[in-house]
Order: C-alpha cells, then structure tokens, then sequence
C-alpha cells in the first residue's frame, strides 16, 4: 500500500470520478455506485472525452442498473490502467506524475526512502537500476465502491428477479472487471449479505487472497462483531473494518447510543486477535462446504474515519491504536482537482464557519444529516416555502419509502407528500407555534437524489436544460477548520506532516469535538422530549449519559499517552473535558409519571 489514507465515499457524485484523478498516484477512494442515472451520465462524459463512441444502456433493458454499474466501474479501471501505465513509463523530470507519485509520498514511507536514495545517487547505472526497481514497485490507489444498505428500493426492471437497488448495485460491481473492495454502510442488511454468497469472487484463493473483498463501515464493535459472524457463516470474510465516528463525519450520522470513538477503537485493539479467531473458526467451516481449503487465515485491517484534522492526531490514532490506515472525507471537498465541487458551493464552502455546519433532519431517510447552511439546495428550499410550493419534483425515487398517503411509496422530500401532510397538519387546528414547528419538520426534507448528483453536472458542464442547479452537500462538522482551496499536494502533504493549513487555528482535539457534538445531540434529543418524557426514553437518555461518561473517564486517561503534544495541548485537552462533563452532570431528563 503506497498511502495511509483513503479517501472516504462523498455523496453521490463529490467523489464518483475520484480514482480517475487520485488512483494512479496510489490512492484509494470510494465511489458510490447508488445512482446509476448519475453514472451513466458520468459514462458517456469520459467516453466522449476519449473522442469514443458512447452506447448507452437504456433504462427499459433488462438489469440495466447492474450494467450501467459494471460498465461505467469497467471505463473507470481502463482510464486507470492507462494513466497508470503512462506514468511508469515517464522519465523521473520535474514536474512529471512519477516524480509527484513519489513526493505525495510520507516521509515514512520504505519506498519514498528508495527514491531519495536514487536522486542522491551519482553512478548513472546504479540510477538506471534503481529507477527501474522503483517503477516496478509502483502501486495503483484502489478503485472502491460504497453501498449504502438503507437505499433499498425494491427495483421491477431486472431479469425475472425482484431485486432492490443495493442488490443491482452489488451485482454490478461483482460483474465488472475490477480487482477492489466494496463498502457496505449504514447498517446490516441480510438480503443483501446473502446476496454476496452468489458471485465466486468474494471467496478466496489458497493464499487467502481475494478479487474482490468486503469492507464493512461499522461505528461499534458489537455491531461489527454481529454483522461479521453472519457474513462468516456463509462463508464471506471482511477485509476490512472501516471504524467512523457517528456524529463527527460527513453525509447520514448514525449516532451510537453514547459510544465515543476513543473507547470504540480501544476495543477494536483489544479484541481483534479474538475476534480474527472466533470469525475463522466459523469461515473456515463455511468455506471448506465450498471445497475450499485455506493454508492461512485471511488478512483483516482496521481504519478510521470521520473528524481527523491534523497529522499529529492522524499518526496518533494509528500508532496508538495500531491501525492499518485513516480516512480523509470533507477536507478533499475543498480540492477541487481531487472531487467534483461546483465553482458557487466551493467559494461558499471555502469562506464558511463552523455555524454554517450543523446536524439536520433534512434527509427523506429520516436519519440525521450533516447538512450546510448555505448550499444552494437550502436556499431552492426555502425560496419554494415562500411561493407556497414546498417539496421537490420526484424524477429519481430513489428515497421512495413513505406509504402514509398513497399506495405506491412516495419521498417525504417530494412536492406531492409535503403537500398531502401539511393538509392534514392544517385539519388538526393546532396553536401557531405548534402548527409552525411541525411545517418546519415537513419542509425540512431535501431532494438527495438531485441535489447530491447535480455537482458532478455542473463542473463537468453536462446539466441539461431545465435540470436543477441546486446542490446539496454534507461534509463532516470537521471542515470548518479548513479555509480555503487547496490543491492534491497540499493536502496530502498537510496529512503527512509536511505542511500545516490550518495555520495554527485554535482546534480541540478530535475526540473533544466528537464528544461535543454528542452532548449537543443528547441536548436537542432531551429537549425534543421534555413534554412528553415516557420513562423509556428518560432510562435510553440515562444510559447515553452514562456511557458519554466512560467516554470521558477513558479520555482522562489517554491525555498522559499523547506524547507528540506539548503540555500546554495536554491540560487544554483536560479542562475541556471537565467543562464537558459538567454539561452532562445537569443534563437531567425526568419523566413524566404515569407516561
């Protein structure tokens, strides 16, 4: 692996053609493989700009969301392929991409160590081998697939089967010609687990080596633990535990019930030989049922993701925690020749602070949503509130869940439920404040669909006539320490250690920004509440507080260990603890009796 780091699933389109910008430099990153209209569109875009010949897969064909899937992830692998075999033929000259395949290189890095030693060197023919060594040696970034589980839209145009839209995105990056892994996030889904059992190349090879692997995004060990034993059983192995925060990330924020990141990973260190023993024994019986005899237990890493900002605290997590690599998501939002930011939402991103950054309920799916301010999409919302036309046009139907009003389920974001559920707000002659705060909760729903593909339109110049301009984006509360439009290098350098762009802002450690925001969450879930407090909610509030506590005992403990601080940053980081914990010690739910 050329890299520590990864750069993590950005919506649907910030970071769909990122392998074609960042893979032949030895970086991996995820592409959501959700919309296949947005990937189809991003197909012909790069067939045409190979002055190719484009054949589009019409919607009607059978199994048409798998193809479009396979064939869109086969053009990305072959643009790839190519860079990458024209940047190890390069000769080693400023400003040639082999020359910046080795400077993005970590200092720490045993091949950026051979590198040095061949530009340091003065015999010619030792040059010549050394060089030759090095091109050999080159690695390509992983091209890898995110699918989201809750995105579960039963899908009637496949070939006899009834599959949802997870199922046709699995089946079309298990038919495409890739070598990677795919991401599967949001939770378990066993009919899209089972699914996997289906296609050869999730088993492994004698060595243990696999085409394509499994890596599940988990926010708890528990969780994990489950999901894994029941992939396990069927014989599927995970390659990869990819550990995000719950609230300190971008895009949907799965809270925990008050299990903070520091703990989670501490867990993950302690149990992983475990667990490795304890999902073998069970794989290993499932996959000798296939005929398969391994000689070696298979390799299984562990990352992070979600709120990492500096390098000091990118090399602490892994070192202490002795993980495998990191993840870098919003931040790469603010490098333009690395994702697909609009020119309007990246000056506004650029400029933005931390209030323009807040968690919301503005996804259809009805979990919390990392949502900004000032994105276009906010201010098409509200514009439509004002013309009395709230609600989107629903094209996409991807988020199609709701069947309160209609026998074919609707979008909670769509023109039509918005209008259906404020007539039945109106029928119910509430006080104005109240009526107010539940046509908030109505409107509050944006098109995700539109809104988190239309960036990609927009900076590649293919929006049609009449389509949406309106963007929707979600990056983690962690961006607003980044100001400004950086490039490839220097944020891969600031990674590293290389290079500071934060200019020594005043920024609380990583897990203190975490632990705010779940006192802030539990602040809003406690007042949401309050009037009508039953005592099952009042013991849930009680059991979060209770393990934010542990979160802050363990925290109290961990200060001594970071050592790569000064003590200043050390008792800075004590006393926001104990500013914290104070918060929570007079955070008190209280039932209502008899509820």
């Amino acid at each position: 692996m050329s890299h520590t780091f990864h750069i993590p699933v950005l919506g649907l389109a910030y970071s769909v053609d990122t392998p074609v910008k960042v893979a032949r430099y030895g970086i991996s990153s995820v592409v959501s493989i959700v919309d296949d209209m947005l990937i189809e569109r991003m197909r012909q875009f790069y067939t045409e700009k190979r002055c190719e010949t484009f054949v589009p897969i019409d919607p009607k064909e059978i199994d048409s969301r798998s193809k479009r899937v396979t064939a869109y992830l086969n053009l990305i692998k072959k643009i790839v392929d190519e860079q990458f075999e024209n940047l190890k033929n390069q000769a080693f000259e400023k400003g040639s991409d082999i020359v910046r395949y080795f400077e993005l290189l970590p200092n720490s890095s045993p091949l950026k160590g051979k590198y040095q030693q061949m530009l340091s060197n003065q015999d010619s023919k030792a040059v010549s081998v050394l060089q030759q060594e090095l091109r050999n040696e080159l690695q390509k970034g992983e091209i890898q697939v995110n699918i989201m589980a809750k995105v579960d839209r039963m899908n009637p145009n496949t070939n006899g089967e009834q599959l949802s839209d997870s199922l046709t995105a699995l089946k079309g990056f298990a038919d495409s010609d890739i070598n990677s892994s795919v991401v599967l996030s949001a939770g378990m889904n066993p009919r899209l687990y089972s699914y996997l059992e289906k296609f050869l190349d999730f088993l492994p090879n004698q060595q243990g080596n696999f085409k394509k692997s499994i890596i599940l995004k988990v926010s708890d060990f528990r969780s994990a633990l489950i999901q894994a034993k029941f992939l396990a059983k069927k014989g599927l192995w995970v390659s990869e535990f990819r550990i995000e925060s719950g609230l300190n990330c971008g895009g949907h924020a799965f809270a925990t019930e008050g299990y903070l990141l520091g703990p989670i990973l501490e867990e993950f260190k302690l149990k992983k030989q475990e667990m490795i023993n304890e999902l073998y024994e069970m794989y290993g019986k499932a996959i000798l049922e296939k005929g398969i005899q391994l000689n070696q237990v298979p390799q299984m890493k562990i990352s992070v993701q979600g709120g990492i900002g500096t390098a000091d605290e990118n090399n602490f997590l892994m070192k202490h925690y002795q993980l495998d690599a990191t993840g870098w998501g919003s931040p790469f939002l603010l490098v333009p020749e690395a994702t697909n930011v609009d020119e309007e939402t990246l000056e506004l991103l650029s400029t933005a602070c931390k209030d323009d950054f807040y968690i919301s309920n503005s996804s259809p799916l009805g979990i919390p949503f990392n949502n900004f301010r000032k994105s276009t999409s906010e201010k098409q919302r509200i514009e439509r509130i004002e013309k009395g036309r709230p609600g989107s046009p629903c094209t996409k139907k991807f988020l199609s869940t709701n069947t309160e009003f209609t026998e074919q389920a609707i979008c909670t974001a769509s023109r039509e439920y918005q209008n259906l559920k404020i007539k039945q707000l109106v029928a119910q002659s509430l006080n104005p404040e109240e009526f107010q705060t539940k046509f908030n909760e109505i409107t509050e729903k944006i098109c995700l669909c539109e809104g988190l593909a239309a960036p990609a339109y927009l900076k590649n110049d293919i929006l049609k006539p009449k389509e949406s301009t309106a963007v929707a984006i979600c990056p983690g509360p962690n961006i607003a320490y980044f100001s400004g439009k950086f490039s490839l290098d220097e944020m891969v350098s600031h990674i590293y250690g290389k290079l500071n762009l934060l200019n020594d802002i005043d920024r609380p450690n990583l897990f203190v920004n975490e632990l705010n925001l779940y006192v802030e969450y539990l602040k809003k879930d406690i007042s949401k509440h309050l009037q009508e407090m039953s005592d099952k909610k009042a013991n849930y509030i009680s059991k979060f507080k209770e393990q934010l506590q542990v979160g802050i005992d363990y925290y109290k403990k961990l200060v001594p260990m970071i050592t790569d601080q000064t003590e200043v940053y050390r008792k800075k980081m004590l006393k926001e603890l104990q500013e914290i914990e104070e918060q929570l010690q007079h955070l008190n739910p209280v039932a209502k009796q008899g509820v």
